[in-house]
């Protein structure tokens, strides 16, 4: 009868009880906030914004006013030249200097686009889809369905801090394809938000956070699953991606970095 042999089980289990050990880390746990979300008509959509508005606290800023202690900026194309309007030339920091809001944008695809038409005037196929929540001007990224967005004091060059951020979205289909992410100062993501779909054309969606304190520097944007060009089809028009244009940015008047 051949022997059984006890002794490299047990080695071979001490090791992998070893191994298994995780080191503890010291890292701060991020910032809690509160998130609004909603989708659905216009009228549905104001009601969400007008209460992160009024978490975000303080008044409305007005553009070019210097930078505040308190209150929110807004964003919602409208007061875009038509110089501006209709190409795929938008300047990036448009928003702080030409018209200081705190506001400076980066994208990983080849340009920014405010349009007026719905986006008919780039294709034709996308003007039965997009339907603007405010005024009659969109906003998309070109090149890609990614746009970040950078805090500044108010036409200044300094990074700034915000305690909230929200976009309103236009005809959002699919569960998954938008959401915003929110990043501290050093980059550490401390908010994925997932913004809610408003199937059919015409709809609307609105996803936001709001901090205790101004804690986010930059957000990175994804609408939809594919960037607008002239040729793609939306889901909704029997295309296989989902295509989502941008109206309203609300977020915290940017703040000073705290040193430490």
């Amino acid at each position: 009868m051949k022997p059984t042999i006890f002794a490299p089980v047990l080695i071979s289990a001490a090791v992998a009880a070893c191994s298994s050990t995780v080191s503890p880390t010291n890292d701060p746990p991020s910032p809690s906030y509160t998130t609004f979300s909603a989708q659905g008509d216009s009228l549905t959509i104001a009601a969400k914004l007008d209460a992160f508005r009024t978490a975000l606290g303080g008044n409305l800023n007005a553009p070019n006013a210097p930078p505040a202690a308190s209150g929110r900026r807004e964003i919602n194309w409208d007061g875009v030249p038509a110089a501006l309007t209709n190409v795929d030339t938008f300047p990036l920091k448009f928003f702080n200097v030409n018209s200081k809001r705190g506001v400076e944008y980066r994208t990983t695809g080849t340009g920014l686009r405010v349009d007026s038409t719905s986006f008919r005037s780039f294709n034709p196929a996308l003007g039965d889809q997009f339907k603007p929540f405010s005024g009659k001007k969109l906003f998309t990224p070109v090149g890609s369905n990614q746009v970040s967005v950078d805090f500044k004091l108010a036409g200044s060059p300094t990074a700034g801090l915000v305690n909230g951020f929200g976009v309103v979205f236009s005809d959002l289909d699919l569960v998954g394809s938008t959401r915003i992410e929110l990043f501290d100062g050093a980059g550490v993501r401390i908010a994925s938000l997932e913004a809610a779909a408003s199937p059919g054309s015409h709809g609307f969606s609105f996803i936001g956070a709001v901090f205790a304190s101004p804690v986010v520097a930059s957000a990175r944007i994804t609408s939809g699953d594919a960037a607008l060009d002239g040729t793609t089809t939306d889901v909704s028009a029997g295309g296989t991606k989902d295509l989502v244009a941008m109206d309203d940015f609300v977020y915290g008047e940017p703040q000073p970095v705290p040193h430490p």
